[in-house]
């Protein structure tokens, strides 16, 4: 791995302890030039793990509180009439930034949550008829808690399939439980996270994810698993066409971490749940949880024929 990324690896595990696979697949987000949607319920640890990723890396960090009385001006920005310009001067918001912080973004109305459909899908904003181009890298960490319905307002299907994957932060287990309370009674809840990552090298690692190759019996094994969801009777609808090229690029990030210049099979199956499980719905027989959709697409990943070579 590389030496920046190693660092920012260990600064999101010392941040948030027992975090090392939520770690991972932020580091593959972040890698494959996505975004990533954080899920769980409060207090363990979603606001605090997206923080340290973005002190880990020295670029601009914005954060952005979702709140029901949030406008979309709020987060895109707003022009004011300048008059001793005699013109009217656009004021930037929170969005234009490099990692974004999407605070309980199911807290916004949907009006606001579709702020963010063009920034995340075309990396441009436009706002009174004019567009403004973001700068790279553009990553957005969006949390939710999932779990309670009180204020919320669910994220329309349009606005989670533009996250490249999504995982829940879960319980810690006694031992790490312990480790935590007693750092907090000690008075040493963590040390300061110094940046472990220049932007120019990151924009180095993501030019160099998009240098991985997948052979072409590992891309139809990739089209295969979207057809296998497409087909699975107990989702509404199937896996998009963004899915798979959403997992292909994660899967090219598995491969890079590891230090290989091909993606394997492997590196597929490892991260198709959290690519796909956010974008699909049980039906209502079939149960709403997303411990349904997620034990559904593993049983789908052993149904699949893996390819016994690379070509």
């Amino acid at each position: 791995m590389h030496t920046g990324l190693q660092a920012v690896f260990d600064n999101l595990t010392s941040a948030v302890l027992g975090a090392d696979l939520a770690a991972e697949l932020l580091l593959t987000g972040l890698l494959a030039d996505g975004h990533v949607l954080i899920q769980g319920a409060p207090g363990m640890g979603k606001t605090s793990i997206a923080k340290a990723l973005a002190a880990s890396i020295d670029c601009p960090f914005t954060r952005i509180q979702f709140t029901p009385d949030l406008l979309p001006s709020d987060v895109l920005g707003y022009s004011i009439y300048d008059q001793s310009a005699g013109s009217f001067v656009f004021h930037r918001g929170p969005l234009f930034g490099n990692i974004i912080l999407a605070d309980e973004i199911n807290r916004t109305s949907p009006r606001t949550q579709s702020a963010f459909l063009e920034a995340m899908s075309e990396r441009q904003i436009s706002v009174d008829g004019t567009t403004y181009s973001l700068e790279r890298p553009f990553f957005v960490v969006a949390t939710e808690n999932h779990l309670s319905s009180a204020g919320a307002f669910p994220l329309p299907d349009s606005q989670l399939d533009r996250f490249l994957l999504s995982f829940e932060m879960p319980a810690p287990d006694l031992a790490t439980q312990a480790r935590i309370v007693a750092l907090h009674a000690n008075g040493e809840p963590g040390a300061a996270i110094r940046a472990g990552m220049k932007r120019e090298d990151l924009l180095r690692c993501q030019d160099e994810v998009r240098g991985v190759r997948i052979s072409d019996n590992v891309a139809e094994y990739v089209a295969r698993l979207c057809q296998a969801v497409r087909e699975a009777k107990e989702f509404v609808c199937g896996a998009s066409s963004r899915a798979a090229i959403a997992l292909m690029q994660a899967a090219r990030v598995q491969a890079y971490l590891d230090g290989r210049s091909a993606v394997y099979p492997d590196d597929v199956k490892r991260t198709m749940p959290c690519c796909f499980r956010h974008r699909l719905t049980l039906k209502v027989e079939a149960g709403q949880s997303m411990e349904h959709v997620h034990n559904r697409l593993l049983e789908l990943l052993d149904d699949v024929p893996v390819p016994a070579t690379i070509r």
